[in-house]
Order: C-alpha cells, then structure tokens, then sequence
C-alpha cells in the first residue's frame, strides 16, 4: 500500500497550497483555473484618509513651497499657530486650532518624518440640523509627538506653511 486517500488530507494539502497562491484546481475538463490567495480583512493595504495624503506629500515636497489645500475640509482645518517647546527633548507641542462654534469635538494630529512634523487641526459639528454661526473659535491643543521634536520644522497641513520657527 503505498499511500492513503482520505479526503482531509486532501483538502488541507489544497487548501494550504491555495492559501499559499501555488494551486490551480482542475475539474473533469482539461481547463485550469488558478485559485487566488485568501485575503484576511487585517492584511488588506489600508487607504490613508484625505489629512495622510496630504502630510506624505508635505513630506516627500519640502522645502519646496506648497500652496494651501483647495476648500476646508474638517479634517484638515487649518492651525492659529503652534508653541515650540523650550526643551527640543518634549515629545509635546501645543498647537492652536482654528475651528467652527459649533464643532463639537475638536483636536489635532500628527504625521511625522525626520525632517517635519505635519500637523492638522480637526473638527466635527454637532449636526447638520438647526443653525449655526459662522464664527471662528480657537482652542489649544496638546500633540503628542512619537519622537522628540529636536530640530525638525513644524509644518501646518492645510496652508504648508511652517509653525513655531526654530
């Protein structure tokens, strides 16, 4: 005897091949068709939302001179200005954002290089229902840096213009 056939030993040969992208499956014809890899929900490349994309592109341009995004996205509003800290070791800096009175949630965020930290304010309204003033508020915010900031420029994403000179 040489071998047993047992259809588990089978399926999970062709099912370890098929993960692997190495198995073309053949019916009673003569046609192939390859199987492709299964993909898991967690390996799928994940789209960067529209303040990433405009931070890689700061990043990958500068110094060149960039010119303000087009329209106001609550996502990147743009920032009053930002506090350099007095020690370059702070893995801190306090930014000022400009945002809607009626914003109900508001912050900022970061998106760091070894040259620049780019740096957006955020805002999200209550609802699009009742009436709201168009008028300005500001509030400081605190971004929490994963490396020290040391001698890297800060750079305001909505205007490409840089913060907190240094």
């Amino acid at each position: 005897m040489r071998g047993t056939f047992t259809p588990h030993r089978t399926l999970a040969a062709v099912l370890a091949m098929a993960a692997a992208g190495t198995v073309a499956l053949t019916g009673c014809g003569t046609t192939e068709k390859p199987v492709k890899p299964a993909t898991m929900p967690h390996m799928e490349p994940q789209q960067q939302d529209v303040f990433e994309r405009r931070a890689d592109d700061i990043v990958r341009h500068w110094p060149k001179h960039l010119s303000p995004m087009p329209g106001r996205r609550a996502a990147v509003l743009p920032l009053v200005s930002a506090e350099r800290p007095k020690d370059a070791g702070q893995r801190e800096i306090t930014v000022t954002v400009g945002h809607s009175a009626c914003d109900v949630h508001f912050g900022a965020r970061q998106y760091e290089s070894e040259d620049v930290v780019v740096v957006s304010g955020w805002g999200k309204k209550k609802s699009a229902k009742g009436m709201c003033t168009e008028m300005l508020a500001t509030d400081k915010v605190k971004v929490k840096l994963e490396k020290p900031l040391g001698g890297r420029k800060v750079i305001d994403a909505a205007t490409g213009k840089q913060l907190a000179a240094g």
